[in-house]
């Protein structure tokens, strides 16, 4: 019977792998040495001529278990867990576009010359407390400095003035639902992509929302290009259904500098008053969570057939969210938008 070497201890393993080398070159053939030694013919020719080669250094065994060290000092891995927090790759003129242990492989590399596999990469990712993650997209005009500015100072200035003036801040966003967007994800077996039957047929509808940090929820959903006509009508709404004063925060579409929207907010300071974000930085404004809740549910839930269909869908599904403002003030609890519920 064939003994598993790998259960010997290292001192154990040695002294075999040295008797079976001496029995050998004792003028004993491998395959009685192997059967003498319960070990197979394989591994004692394999020792053999490795003795043969490189000498008796190669019959010690190698270290059991992943090699012990970091292999980069302390100082060295933080200035790497740095780059990779603060920088993308190319930054660092590095072929990537997102950091893969290959990428930071080619990082450790480049800075300081060490050679490492990718799974030894993948572990001190880990032990760095580094994981793989769908990263969210920001626009590469974005304005850091305009965004500081609006966190701290802009809106602290309007929740100040709101308070003052028992004004109701309302976050603003639209957004477009298409029928063939994606359908999401669903089990299978697999190898063997799933089928989902979907209508041939194209269509949309639009959505305009406004939310607040106490659950408060209006909206209104259309089949028309968003403009600044639609727009105005769901402000005039607004203004109807609300008896206090509205601080309306939106971003800087066309649609909302419309020269009627202008004319009509110029007569009406008294009823609501515009304020806008700062260009390009959509992750600010609560609405977006409520955009991507409102698609998962009325899209990726449910197919509707037409387009009248569709917008039943997704009205059915924001007046149970108003029903629910407990619901509404969720949105608000993601750290991007964090600041905007109090």
């Amino acid at each position: 019977m064939v003994r598993d070497a790998r259960s010997l201890s290292s001192v154990a393993l040695l002294d075999l792998r040295k008797r079976a080398v001496v029995a050998v070159n004792g003028g004993r053939s491998i395959v009685s040495v192997a059967a003498t030694l319960g070990i197979s013919r394989q591994a004692v020719s394999r020792w053999v001529r490795s003795m043969e080669r490189k000498g008796e250094i190669v019959l010690v065994p190698k270290k059991k278990g992943r090699p012990k060290g970091r292999m980069l000092r302390s100082s060295q891995a933080h200035f790497v867990i740095r780059r990779i927090v603060e920088h993308l790759p190319d930054e660092l003129n590095l072929p990537f576009y997102l950091w893969t242990r290959d990428a930071v492989k080619m990082l450790v590399k480049k800075k300081y010359g060490v050679k490492l596999s990718v799974w030894t990469m993948g572990r001190l990712l880990k032990e760095w407390g580094l994981s793989p993650q769908k990263p969210s997209r920001r626009a590469y005009e974005r304005d850091p400095e305009k965004v500081k500015a609006w966190l701290e100072e802009e809106y602290p200035a309007i929740r100040e003035l709101a308070r003052q003036e028992r004004a109701l801040i309302l976050w603003e966003d639209e957004m477009g639902i298409r029928s063939d967007s994606q359908v999401g994800r669903t089990y299978a077996p697999i190898g063997k992509t799933p089928v989902v039957p979907v209508t041939g047929r194209r269509f949309s509808c639009n959505m305009i929302a406004g939310i607040t940090n106490k659950g408060k929820l209006n909206f209104m959903v259309f089949q028309e290009t968003f403009t600044g006509t639609i727009f105005l009508i769901f402000v005039k709404r607004l203004v109807k259904q609300t008896r206090r004063k509205i601080f309306l925060i939106a971003d800087a579409h066309p649609a909302h500098r419309a020269k009627e929207v202008k004319k009509y907010l110029a007569a009406h300071q008294k009823n609501i008053v515009l304020f806008f974000l700062p260009p390009y930085s959509p992750e600010l404004n609560p609405s977006e969570y409520l955009n991507n809740d409102v698609k998962t549910n009325t899209i990726r839930k449910t197919r509707p057939r037409t387009q009248v269909q569709m917008a039943s869908e997704i009205r059915k599904y924001l007046r149970s969210k108003q029903r629910t403002p407990q619901k509404v003030k969720k949105f608000f609890h993601a750290e991007k938008v964090k600041y905007a519920a109090h």
